[in-house]
């Protein structure tokens, strides 16, 4: 009885061991990295779709007083950032080939900028050839009334807003918003 008991137990040692190599040897399935949903951690106190755009009133890179209320009946890309961000930053490139690919009678780019200092954000916007109408808010992020209205709590955000006026999509990706003005 106990050299059946050994003979079994060195037999399923044996067959543990052996589907133990046979695993190693197979070759490992690489896994694909998931692409982190940025909107489902940054993005989720921005305005769902549907609601009313907040109308503001900012000054341009020029001193004139821009209203958000000019741009109705045409679609409007809002984009909240600071040149001393780098996720804006790098967005900046996005943003140039949704701008040269839009039709510009139906579509308006506007960008509302923390920066603190006008001259940085004047020199950064002329350096970069940043596209559409650039804002300045001089609030500044934390106390911008105009993010408030919009619930920007990480920049970038970005909105899509149809000719009505109202909310086509919020986000912190400017690939998504690239994609739907597409549609």
């Amino acid at each position: 009885m106990k050299k059946l008991i050994l003979f079994m137990a060195m037999m399923l040692a044996g067959v543990t061991v052996s589907a133990q190599a046979t695993q190693a040897a197979q070759p490992q399935q690489e896994q694909q990295p998931q692409e982190e949903d940025l909107d489902a951690k940054y993005a989720t106190e921005l305005l769902k779709a549907g609601t009313v755009a907040s109308g503001f009133i900012l000054k341009d890179l020029d001193g004139n007083t821009v209203r958000l209320s000019e741009f109705k009946g045409k679609r409007v890309v809002l984009v909240f950032w600071a040149s001393w961000c780098p996720d804006c930053r790098a967005e900046v490139p996005e943003l140039k080939e949704m701008y040269a690919a839009a039709d510009h009678a139906k579509v308006a780019f506007v960008s509302v900028s923390y920066d603190r200092d006008f001259d940085t954000l004047k020199k950064f916007a002329s350096e970069n050839d940043l596209p559409g109408i650039q804002l300045f808010d001089p609030a500044g992020k934390k106390e911008s009334k105009v993010g408030e209205a919009y619930h920007v709590k990480w920049i970038p955000s970005l909105y899509l807003i149809d000719a009505k006026g109202r909310i086509e999509l919020g986000t912190v990706v400017a690939s998504k918003v690239a994609d739907a003005l597409r549609r």
